[in-house]
């Protein structure tokens, strides 16, 4: 039962955090002026672990695989976010 608790806790801040995310991202291009591209490309990770996270909320299942992934690759990508958004910016305004 322990295990259940425990995947069910980290898959339901990996969902809310990843909601949060995308809903900040977007609130920083709407108002303030955030570089939309780079923004939204490193933003669709979180939408897929929202959406697959949703998911897994409302049919009460989860997955440790899930758990992994999620804590690995936002890990990563809020590491080396500001570097991603600087290449991503020069490599579609061909800077």
């Amino acid at each position: 039962m322990k295990d259940r608790n425990l995947k069910a806790l980290i898959s339901k801040i990996i969902l809310f955090y990843s909601v949060f995310y995308v809903v900040m991202k977007l609130i920083a291009i709407l108002f303030q002026g955030a570089w939309p591209i780079p923004n939204l490309i490193l933003a669709l990770p979180y939408v897929a672990f929202a959406l697959v996270g949703w998911r897994m909320l409302k049919t009460n299942t989860y997955s440790w695989i899930y758990v992994i992934a999620g804590v690995i690759i936002i890990s990563v990508i809020r590491y080396y976010e500001m570097d991603w958004q600087i290449e991503l910016q020069q490599y579609f305004t061909g800077n």
